[in-house]
């Protein structure tokens, strides 16, 4: 390999920079008293805690506490700053408290990624990030002045999961929390795998920025387009012999547990989730999420199982990782949403629940499930998610010549019909158009699940099915499922499939949208893993295989004028590694010789069809 070098990181992908805020010294006009503190947990180890307590005359009662925990770094920073990232919440009166989890920055201790739950809970000094919430609430109950005795947590992606954590073993003290694109389940469909298929590029920079210090540290990359630099690399196991080694803790569990083990499961939330809701939660997603959408739908959900007490809401927005903490909202990449989705989330929806539940103000009017349907650009709100009502499952049933139909097969096209595609690892298909650029530090990763699709449409190696144009809006609502009945030549496959809004050839007012093709839903799914999380097994050569692969959820209407798209492929580089196509035990330690080209065909015959099934909404009222 080429010389790499390391780099300090100014600021981190995946991190809801609004909420650390800069380095700025504290004056003598600020709204807000700054002090610094050490606090201790039950096993003795301190974390660094800065905590910004209003200098105005306290609220009757006192002031709740806003807790906002991170490995990212609080670093310093001045009342004003404070209230241009939290205004929205500052009117209402907060002490506002930041902490560096164990391990990282100031704070004392061992950093652990994604730290597990302890495994006895009967030990007093045993500790996990819940613990560490638990004692932190506790110490500042007592030691910080003018507090009401209320506590609210929030926080997006690590800092959501720190948040969602915390409500396992609450406080009491904790009355209100707002876990936001919070990962849930790192192998099945958040940052480092979905459905078993490694998330190269983002897992190996973000292990990398996390455990090379106690601060964050950006890879080197000796070459701007890194689809390059990892084909180069070659097999995974390249990885430590000649680039990381040994010290990247999370790099090792990549390696040596490529499958869904106890590890994984661990770590997962869903298991965890089995209490009766105590806190009340509200749920933040982005539909165009890159890093972390599977996580708070399905939080959102296992907490729904147990919501005895209506405590329980969700909200979905056109946006990306964290998208609804800054700036407006009006658009994303290329695609306008014609309103301020943004502002009106924290504004109309963020603010007036803590406002409820920290300071006794009016209920906020919230619906179970507050969504924003793109396409027709409109909030909605439903009563259930997904909706109880008001949707049928349409299938969209994969035909010759590349026709995407709502009618099935006919017996007359017999068994052997089906599309074919030559995956060739050596040419893996992009999942950006190149160059690409790093994922930590790089532009574009923020809004690459918005990017034209155009780029791929027409390789060989991407089979396309698409609708004849529409005549009248189709409006969606609800969970996407894709039924492949597929076969290989290899012994493993990936299937990367995506569903697209193709606008209109002519007539948009922004030029560069004629004919654009945007990603609505998408997945991955790991042939190895069809019959067994944990067990992998071979694909049988030539044998047609049914495989099914959940596209997650969504609110979006396809405008009349539009075509609704299917893409099917085998990679989608290096955002996912590339299968070697031979079954191997462990892909991180395949050889060379093991990465072979395969023939893939997509079968769409009557024994043999191939769909996408959407939830259609019937009889909406604009």
């Amino acid at each position: 390999m080429r010389h790499v070098q390391f780099m300090r990181l100014s600021r981190c992908v995946g991190v809801t920079l609004a909420l650390l805020l800069p380095v700025v010294a504290v004056g003598a006009q600020d709204a807000y008293a700054l002090r610094e503190e050490m606090i201790p947990m039950r096993d003795g180890t301190r974390l660094y805690t800065r905590i910004f307590s209003p200098t105005k005359p306290a609220a009757p009662g006192g002031w709740p506490i806003m807790f906002i925990r991170t490995p990212y770094g609080i670093g310093s920073s001045s009342s004003k700053q404070l209230e241009t990232a939290m205004g929205f919440l500052a009117g209402d009166g907060y002490i506002f408290a930041y902490q560096d989890i164990r391990g990282k920055f100031k704070s004392e201790g061992d950093f652990v990624m994604l730290r597990q739950p302890r495994a006895n809970r009967a030990d007093p000094k045993a500790i996990d990030e819940a613990t560490d919430a638990y004692d932190s609430i506790d110490w500042m109950l007592k030691q910080v002045s003018a507090n009401n005795g209320r506590v609210g947590m929030t926080g997006v992606s690590y800092p959501g999961w720190l948040t969602a954590v915390a409500m396992l073993d609450p406080h009491p003290a904790l009355k209100a929390a707002s876990p936001q694109a919070s990962p849930s389940d790192m192998w099945i469909g958040d940052d480092f795998h979905h459905n078993g298929a490694f998330r190269l590029s983002y897992a190996f920079e973000y292990a990398v920025m996390m455990e090379s210090g106690k601060e964050t540290t950006r890879f080197g990359f000796d070459t701007y387009d890194i689809y390059d630099w990892f084909l180069r690399l070659g097999s995974l196991a390249n990885v430590k012999q000649k680039v990381l080694g040994e010290r990247i803790p999370t790099w090792n569990d990549f390696a040596e547990r490529p499958d869904y083990d106890a590890f994984w499961q661990r770590q997962g939330m869903a298991p965890l989730l089995t209490k009766p809701v105590a806190v009340p939660a509200l749920n933040v997603a982005g539909w165009w999420d890159q890093e972390d959408f599977y996580g708070p739908i399905t939080i959102y959900r296992e907490l729904e199982k147990h919501d005895r007490a209506n405590l329980n809401w969700l909200v979905v927005g056109p946006w990306n990782h964290g998208g609804w903490m800054r700036g407006d909202g009006t658009s994303l990449g290329p695609v306008q949403f014609d309103m301020a989705t943004s502002t009106f989330f924290r504004d109309s929806l963020m603010a007036p629940f803590f406002a409820h539940y920290l300071h006794d103000a009016p209920a906020p009017r919230l619906a179970e499930a507050t969504v924003f349907e793109a396409g027709s650009n409109r909030w909605r709100r439903y009563d259930a998610w997904p909706p109880r009502a008001g949707t049928t499952a349409q299938a969209f049933y994969f035909g010759p010549k590349g026709a995407l139909t709502q009618e099935a097969p006919p017996a007359t096209a017999g068994v052997s019909a089906f599309d074919s595609y030559v995956s060739d690892p050596a040419k893996p298909v992009p999942y950006r158009q190149r160059p690409i650029p790093p994922t930590i530090g790089g532009p574009g990763w923020s809004t690459w699940l918005t990017d034209d699709q155009r780029f791929v449409a027409s390789r060989p190696d991407v089979l396309v099915w698409d609708t004849p144009v529409l005549d009248s809006d189709v409006t969606i609502a609800g969970d996407i499922a894709v039924t492949l009945n597929a076969a290989t030549t290899g012994s493993d496959a990936d299937w990367v499939v995506k569903l697209i809004d193709v606008y209109p050839d002519s007539g948009m007012a922004e030029p560069r949208m004629n004919g654009y093709q945007l990603m609505v839903a998408n997945e991955v799914f790991r042939g190895r893993y069809l019959k067994s999380r944990t067990t992998p097994q071979p694909l049988v050569p030539g044998k047609v295989t049914e495989v099914t692969i959940d596209l997650h959820t969504q609110a979006y209407t396809f405008k009349a004028g539009h075509r609704i798209m299917v893409h099917v492929q085998s990679s989608w580089f290096p955002l996912i590694d590339r299968n070697p196509q031979t079954f191997v035990r462990n892909i991180f330690e395949a050889k060379e010789t093991d990465f072979k080209a395969a023939t893939q065909r997509v079968y769409r015959s009557a024994r043999y069809p191939s769909k996408i099934v959407l939830p259609v909404v019937v009889g909406i009222t604009p």
